[in-house]
């Protein structure tokens, strides 16, 4: 995450933003209703200017098997068409072992989401991101200490975010961050798990900031905390959640499509992997002049060359625009050199990308599609290396983005 400053949020505020009014449901359970997290939210979004419409069912204890299970979770759900409903699981479930975390929370997490998009299409399903216990939970060595169980919680979330196509209030991003630059605040009540009044206002702020992708700081509703002391818990969820809207997968309400796609190289032909979310109708301009509209599917190029590669995702409430250039070459002999980056072969099975500008979301893909693990190694602020030694010989896809642009290559291994 970049180390933003408090100026900078000092400074976007005062520049302004209009009024924005969303409904939200809690869904969740005594993290959730201590405190009232719910009217906290509520209160703080009234003195920022804006309006929500909030209610909540929560039940102490309770994970997401148990909200599955309950019929009044349904029937709470189906009252409106929410603007956002979250979903909390019990304090613990999601930092447990992975394999009991995918048979026991990833199923009723996603399927809770599927309930939400079942009543409403537009709705977005997101996710309360907690907090690791103030000393971790004792009965497992991974999350013996608060680093390592709030760890485990963050990854979690996100994977179960990815596998419901939905978004996260990364709350706990915003715990650590307090408890590494201002431990004098306690977010804890005495059990060491429940939030304080101070941690339940942090929560009510990265809630914010996360639904209506605004800073918290400036905030006039305090809950009875000191004004210092307050706009260190905003700037902290600010922080979290405004640098990393992508990582969160957080979106305006109008906009939950996500257009994104890879695709494969053999020869002439192209074959297309369409990994868009939230959709459900597809246009694709190929950089050719031509166009299809199916989910996805394979193109044939009768030229070489770059060909800037458009996919429009598009729903009931929108739609996202992604362009990759796709590049009918390999890099097997001569280097590629397209605009602001230099694509170099090293050795057999070590590929240099050196590049200029704002460089992330570095994936490789096998010839079958699947996404091949990697560690880049960056050598230094504008070369990365990728070390191919452990992978089978064959055809491979590097997929990056340069400056906001994918790019897609073709590599052999």
């Amino acid at each position: 995450m970049k180390n933003l400053s408090l100026a900078f949020f000092l400074l976007i505020g005062t520049i302004g933003f209009s009024q924005d009014s969303v409904s939200v449901l809690f869904i969740g359970n005594s993290y959730t209703y201590v405190n009232d997290l719910s009217t906290v939210f509520s209160q703080l979004t009234i003195s920022l200017g804006d309006e929500a419409t909030v209610d909540s069912k929560s039940n102490g204890g309770f994970t997401f098997q148990n909200q599955l299970n309950d019929a009044a979770t349904h029937t709470k759900i189906h009252t409106k068409p929410w603007d956002f409903v979250v979903l909390q699981g019990q304090s613990q479930e999601p930092s447990f072992p992975t394999s009991q975390v995918n048979s026991a929370t990833l199923p009723p997490a996603v399927a809770l989401a599927d309930s939400v998009y079942a009543n409403n299409y537009c709705s977005q399903a997101m996710y309360f991101m907690t907090w690791g216990r103030q000393v971790g939970d004792p009965q497992w060595d991974s999350i013996n200490t608060f680093a390592k169980m709030n760890g485990r919680l963050r990854d979690a979330y996100v994977r179960i975010s990815d596998s419901a196509q939905a978004c996260v209030a990364p709350v706990g991003i915003a715990w650590k961050y307090i408890r590494d630059n201002h431990p004098t605040i306690n977010l804890y009540q005495a059990d060491g798990s429940h939030p304080s009044i101070e941690g339940t206002y942090l929560a009510a702020c990265t809630f914010y900031a996360s639904v209506f992708r605004k800073p918290s700081l400036g905030a006039t509703y305090l809950a009875g905390l000191d004004a210092t002391t307050a706009s260190y818990l905003q700037t902290a969820a600010d922080l979290a959640v405004l640098d990393s809207l992508e990582t969160w997968h957080l979106r305006p309400k109008e906009e939950i499509a996500i257009a994104n796609f890879h695709y494969i190289q053999n020869g002439s032909s192209v074959d297309f992997f369409n990994d868009s979310w939230r959709a459900t109708d597809f246009t694709w301009n190929y950089g050719d002049m031509t166009s299809a509209t199916f989910d996805e599917g394979n193109h044939v190029y009768t030229t070489s060359g770059v060909f800037p590669v458009q996919l429009i995702a598009s729903n009931a409430c929108g739609s996202d625009t992604i362009v990759i250039n796709v590049v009918l070459n390999s890099i097997g002999i001569d280097p590629v050199q397209v605009e602001a980056f230099r694509l170099n072969r090293l050795s057999e099975s070590t590929i240099e990308l050196a590049f200029e500008g704002d460089l992330s979301v570095i994936q490789l893909y096998a010839l079958d599609g699947k996404e091949v693990e990697i560690s880049p190694n960056f050598v230094s602020e504008k070369a990365v290396r990728i070390d191919l030694t452990n992978e089978n010989a064959g055809v491979y896809f590097l997929q990056f983005t340069l400056n906001g642009i994918p790019n897609c290559f073709r590599l052999v291994r």
